[in-house]
């Protein structure tokens, strides 16, 4: 055969919208295998792509063409010749970047050849007018067909989710203390870390849940699209020509297989896991049932101390003014009985002066 491929990667295909020439239509449903080939007969490099039968990508390559990088993982060039923009979106940048070298190597070796093609011309005397069908007209520019930045920016990636790291509840008792607005506010903290950690556990949850269905249709719809591509490689077996395009295909085909397979079992793990956490969230509300059972029981101890302290201030208090009276008591007493031994002290002398005069 005269045309072969040289270069192959897989990427997501688009094309410009013949309508608006802003947005990008999707050609593919999935990323399909984008490859150069080289007609050694008439000295030319395709780009070509198939989605099953269908050419998706039928695109010469000339030295007026250029290969624009409009993103880190998406790419576009305008093909004047089918009047239109293809766009490809990679799954990496490494692989634009390798699909961009082979796009100007090839360009560069597209003029080369028609340079010399021309020169045969000229030494020949024998013009030719097919070499030049569809060069002389300039190609399409990103800009004029694809809009601005912002417009052309937005092509489509797929999501990937990530779970949230959840926090762990901590597991420190703090022993009692006598201060008791310390003790609440501890355990307030604790069930506000909980309650947290709680919604968060229950929105991972739900999430869960919406992507585990989310895989099982994309799962049945990857099963479907396996057999539709086996009997899709069993048709292409009993086609004659182009063996080369059928053997690539077939290859393109098991490695989609082999993709399938790898999603599907990194798929069930992620169930697994998430089973995993589901466990986790009913012991932390366990725990969380716990540490209110708890926080109730320390209030409830609180009030009751609260209510003792008002029992002791309001004994104290009363203590404090039995004291005081008993201290007037006494006061009264000692000033009594400083006025008896004053009389008492008078009433010796009185004696002594009476013993005394009788006496004499």
């Amino acid at each position: 055969m005269g045309e072969q491929p040289i270069f192959s990667t897989r990427a997501h295909v688009f094309q410009i919208d013949p309508t608006t020439k802003k947005n990008w239509v999707p050609t593919s449903k999935h990323a399909v295998t984008v490859s150069y080939f080289y007609d050694s007969t008439r000295n030319v490099y395709r780009i070509i792509s198939l989605d099953g039968s269908k050419a998706i990508i039928n695109s010469t390559i000339t030295p007026n063409m250029t290969f624009t990088k409009t993103s880190q993982k998406f790419g576009q060039w305008a093909d004047s010749r089918a009047n239109t923009v293809y766009g490809l979106g990679f799954s990496s940048e490494n692989n634009l970047l390798k699909f961009a070298e082979k796009f100007a190597e090839f360009k560069e070796a597209a003029r080369l050849a028609k340079e010399k093609s021309q020169e045969k011309m000229e030494l020949t005397s024998t013009p030719s007018q097919e070499s030049a069908t569809g060069d002389l007209q300039s190609p399409l520019t990103p800009e004029s067909i694809n809009g601005t930045d912002d417009e052309r920016g937005t092509t489509p990636e797929t999501p990937q989710y990530l779970p949230e790291p959840r926090a762990e509840p901590s597991q420190n008792q703090l022993p009692f203390s006598h201060s008791s607005s310390s003790i609440n506010k501890h355990w307030e903290a604790e069930l506000a870390a909980l309650k947290g950690n709680n919604a968060k556990l229950t929105a991972a949850l739900l999430e869960s849940t919406a992507n585990v269905k989310q895989w099982k249709q994309q799962l049945a719809a990857y099963q479907e699209e396996a057999e539709r591509l086996h009997t899709h490689v069993t048709e292409l077996e009993c086609v004659s020509g182009q063996m080369t395009v059928i053997k690539s295909q077939k290859t393109e085909l098991n490695q989609t297989i082999e993709e399938l397979e790898s999603a599907l079992k990194s798929k069930e793990e992620e169930l697994e896991r998430l089973k995993e956490e589901v466990e986790s969230a009913n012991e932390f509300q366990t725990q969380k049932e716990s540490l209110t059972q708890k926080l109730q029981e320390t209030e409830e101890r609180n009030q009751m101390l609260e209510a003792q302290l008002v029992e002791l201030e309001q004994r104290l208090e009363g203590s404090q003014l039995e004291r005081e009276a008993f201290r007037k008591s006494l006061r009264t007493l000692l000033e009594l009985l400083d006025g008896k031994i004053f009389e008492l002290t008078e009433l010796r002398d009185s004696l002594a002066r009476l013993i005394e005069g009788s006496s004499s």
